[in-house]
């Protein structure tokens, strides 16, 4: 299938525009960074610890910052998850031992903030022990036949209830217990009686030391870099040096730019983030070297055209695989942005951005470098040109000087 059949677009000379952009989105990402003290590293980076916590209703963002920066040291972060009544708490802790105290502070602060009042143990905040511990006697003495296993296997069947999607941790109301098998209008008053409805649940609490942080960040740039390594060797092997660094240099542009848009947008990069810089390496990479390979192809066969004009010709012939494979691939990680939650948001918008930058990187950046090498290479040969002509010339002159010598002595 062919989009674009015998396109014939002057790229090349379409060239100026997407280089000042570039310049543009270049200078912006160093401003920034520069502005901010760097990337706005996760906890998988710079150690902490993130909990993520889901509400009855709408929360309070300002609320839950005062709370816990009044008994929390350092940066506390209050993030709202789309879509949902739910927050990401991140910390910054110094210490190990500061992270051993995190979870319990995190937990006693926001029972004190936003706990059930009255007492009553909180359902929504209740583990399967627990949960069987508060109803093994109650159940009997409602008259609730049910042996000590038959309790046990009933607080599994309503936890898993109240932590599946669309609970996800949080039950808004005893009665929408009548979907569980085997749980009875007598059982639902007995948890109505001995529990509580909190507003809030604790979904999820994550944990990372500050030295595994700095040792993780530190390989992440190790592994970044050793790729951009190793297919620079890999290019300059298969194709010429000049292809390696020009394809070297468009993915370096592609992810500064990416990196330059969290910033911007004062995104986390965190491990996922990482693993999408890596696969959009690749991929930027993968269509450098389509069209670096078609130019060697035109090479051979259209050797009376103009290195620019074979240039712009090849990537006329490889602009609908471009298209129909960047626009594909686009596509699925765009509907992964909008559809695919809070956990792979900043991986799919790294795909989303990468995959535009590096489609006109490969075009109208690595293809400009092959330009000015190949300008400055034939303007070295033109200069050694002039010179052999020069002295050539200069013999040439020399020796009809000696000849006019010769004939004078005669």
């Amino acid at each position: 299938m062919e989009f674009f059949k015998d396109a014939n677009y002057d790229f090349l000379g379409m060239k100026m525009p997407f280089l000042i952009l570039s310049a543009v989105l270049l200078a912006a990402t160093f401003g920034s960074l520069a502005l901010k003290g760097g990337p706005k590293y996760g906890i998988d980076f710079k150690g902490g610890t993130m909990t993520y916590v889901r509400f009855a209703e709408k929360p309070q963002e300002d609320q839950i910052r005062k709370a816990l920066s009044s008994r929390i040291s350092g940066e506390v972060s209050v993030q709202p998850v789309i879509g949902v009544n739910e927050v990401m708490i991140g910390t910054e802790l110094k210490s190990e031992q500061e992270l051993d105290q995190a979870r319990k502070v995190m937990i006693e602060t926001l029972a004190a903030s936003f706990g059930q009042p009255g007492g009553k143990p909180d359902f929504n905040a209740l583990g399967q022990d627990a949960l069987y511990e508060k109803l093994l006697d109650p159940l009997q003495r409602a008259g609730i036949s049910l042996s000590s296993e038959g309790v046990r296997n009933l607080a599994k069947q309503i936890l898993e209830f109240r932590d599946t999607p669309p609970r996800s941790g949080l039950l808004r109301s005893f009665d929408d217990l009548k979907g569980v098998a085997g749980v009875t209008p007598a059982m639902i008053n007995v948890m109505k009686q001995e529990l509580a409805l909190g507003s809030y649940a604790v979904r999820n609490f994550e944990l990372v030391g500050p030295k595994i942080g700095a040792e993780l960040r530190q390989q992440a740039i190790m592994a970044t870099l050793f790729a951009l390594g190793g297919m620079l060797v890999y290019i300059a092997f298969r194709f010429e040096w000049i292809y390696g660094v020009a394809a070297v240099l468009a993915v370096f542009h592609d992810t500064l730019i990416t990196i330059g848009l969290f910033s911007i947008f004062d995104k986390e990069i965190n491990l996922t983030v990482i693993a999408a810089l890596l696969t959009l390496v690749g991929y930027s990479m993968n269509d450098t070297i389509v069209v670096f390979d078609r130019i060697r192809e035109n090479l051979k066969l259209k050797r009376k055209e103009s290195y620019p004009n074979l240039i712009n010709i090849s990537i006329n012939e490889t602009l609908s695989r471009t298209v129909m494979a960047s626009g594909l691939t686009f596509l699925t990680v765009l509907a992964l942005w909008l559809f695919g939650g809070q956990v792979l948001n900043g991986f799919s918008f790294a795909l989303v951005v990468g995959i535009i930058v590096g489609t006109y990187s490969s075009i109208f950046i690595a293809s400009p470098v092959l330009i000015i090498w190949y300008n400055r290479a034939e303007g070295r040969k033109k200069q050694r040109q002039s010179a052999v002509a020069a002295s050539a010339a200069t013999a040439r002159e020399s020796a009809a000087a000696k000849k006019d010598i010769t004939k004078v002595a005669r």
